[in-house]
């Protein structure tokens, strides 16, 4: 039996790192906290931030030597091209970026499946019709969490579900889609690329409970020698992966919304979609089950910067209230507003929106001058902002009839009790559970995956391990869907497309 299980996660605004005991329960973390910068006209992260930051996250977590099972999770998408010798070619290009459009949409015609813009397949496409120069140097393409998976391991393979945000997936035979790649390779036949067959620069792909390589002496030294060469690790799986892994949804009839800088929701499928839409994701669960997700670029950035500046306010006045105590008075706050935010608008988009085919973001409120503006319905409608693109792609969801049995919330929107899981069972107008470990998402779901593979008996799925070991006792709560909530998000969410025209207004001039 393994004694410690160790997670590491590269989200958007953290690099943390959870362990777990035998029981499946965090006993030790640590963190470090960074964010993305503009360069250029990309959104990116310096990569040698990526080993600062996990130094000091790691150096958080006590009895290190107990760890014997490890697991690299990190933001999905995105880009990251390297030489033969894994030099980094071009500036990391993170799933923020809306600069793939020509790309996605040529693609999501020819494979007649969704391309979204941030997944790894169309970043290189579009480098490609831009005739950049690094092209020709390209030996591998990865995401993030490949990337630190490989450096430490020397195994350049991901997790299944990490791969289904590069290049779409065949969920029969656990790789990537043969006949797709066929065509994407035919496509690009004439341009004279330093690679044969596209599967000759991506990863490999691994299922849950596989190893996939173990600490290297070269990678203990990257990480100051904090852990012992010999480690096995998991799989590298993406945060949408680990979110599900964290929250027992990755059976059938099964969803999460994993809500942070980002949102999305992952819906496990019975059986495919009956047509192929521009607002939903075809991805997988970590052992391959396919998977509808609506992911949405913009969540909790604009209301954190509502919340700082409610919070110099109060020191205006001599208070001194904790970060802690502001997040939880405002959010408590917003319970006492309307149920349709009194005619109170708000657009949260400070980056680029896919799902609202946006390429730019414009935050603004917006309200008439008989609408009721009033601290509760203001805060309400801040709330509502963060689901509201996302309620847009569930409510496509909710007309091919895709059933869900449960939908469980995790990740900072649901820290304080209640609030979260309350509006968000209304605009999803399906039950909400919060379990104890809500608020350590990604990189507890990857200490499980670590947990899994170290632990799990011969033949046992990743389903079968959550069911028996993890969550057999796991307490939580739900919240069923209010109708007079249901009514008024359904009212707020019809004005809000509107609100998006003037949105797009906005990008445009200002």
């Amino acid at each position: 039996m393994c004694k410690t299980a160790l997670g590491i996660e590269l989200g958007s605004t953290r690099i943390k790192a959870v362990a777990i005991d035998e029981k499946n329960i965090p006993v030790s973390s640590g963190d470090y906290t960074w964010k993305s910068t503009y360069e250029n006209g990309i959104w990116t992260y310096n990569l040698a931030e990526v080993w600062t930051g996990l130094k000091t996250a790691l150096a958080g977590v006590e009895n290190r030597e107990s760890v014997q099972a490890m697991g690299i999770s990190g933001m999905m998408h995105g880009y990251l091209a390297f030489d033969k010798d894994w030099n980094l070619l071009v500036p990391f290009r993170t799933w923020q970026n809306t600069i793939t459009g020509q790309a996605a949409e040529e693609l999501t015609a020819l494979f007649g499946f969704n391309i979204p813009q941030r997944w790894s397949i169309a970043h290189l496409y579009q480098a490609i019709l831009n005739g950049e120069e690094h092209i020709s140097q390209i030996a591998h393409i990865t995401t993030l969490a490949g990337y630190v998976h490989y450096m430490l391991t020397g195994v350049n393979a991901i997790g299944i579900g990490e791969a289904s945000g590069m290049f779409p997936i065949d969920s029969e035979k656990n790789c990537y889609e043969e006949a797709l790649l066929a065509k994407f390779d035919a496509l690009v036949a004439s341009r004279n690329l330093p690679w044969k067959s596209l599967t000759d620069i991506l990863p490999d792909v691994l299922v849950a409970g596989e190893e996939a390589g173990k600490l290297t002496e070269s990678g203990a030294a990257m990480l100051d020698d904090l852990f012992a060469p010999g480690i096995p690790f998991a799989p590298a799986e993406g945060d949408a992966g680990t979110g599900m892994t964290a929250t027992n949804a990755v059976a059938p009839r099964t969803g999460n919304v994993s809500a942070g800088t980002s949102i999305f929701s992952m819906v496990v499928l019975e059986q495919p979609l009956k047509k192929v839409y521009e607002e939903i994701d075809l991805v997988t669960t970590p052992t391959g089950k396919p998977v509808a997700m609506v992911h949405c670029n913009n969540c909790t950035n604009d209301s954190n910067a509502w919340v700082s500046v409610l919070k110099e306010t109060a020191n205006l006045f001599g208070a001194e209230p904790s970060n802690s105590d502001v997040y939880t008075k405002l959010y408590q706050k917003a319970l006492e507003g309307d149920a349709d935010c009194g005619g109170v608008l708000v657009c949260n988009y400070m980056a680029g929106e896919g799902v609202s085919h946006l390429d730019e973001g414009r935050p603004m409120v917006v309200r008439k001058p008989d609408s009721k503006f009033t601290l509760a319905n203001f805060f309400r409608a801040t709330l509502y902002s963060t689901m509201s693109t996302l309620k847009i792609g569930m409510d496509i969801l909710a007309e091919e009839k895709v059933a869900i049995d449960s939908l469980t919330g995790h990740g900072g929107l649901f820290k304080t009790p209640v609030v979260g899981q309350k509006f968000m069972a209304a605009a999803c107008n399906a039950p909400v559970t919060c379990m104890e470990t809500a608020g350590e998402g990604g990189p507890y779901g990857m200490a499980l995956l670590a947990a899994c593979m170290a632990n799990k008996a011969e033949g046992e799925s990743l389903e079968d391990y959550l069911n028996a070991h993890v969550f057999a006792d796991a307490k939580g709560t739900t919240i069923a869907p209010e109708q007079a909530d249901v009514d008024g998000f359904n009212t707020y969410i019809e004005q809000y497309k509107q609100l998006l025209k003037v949105e797009r207004k906005a990008v445009e001039v200002i």
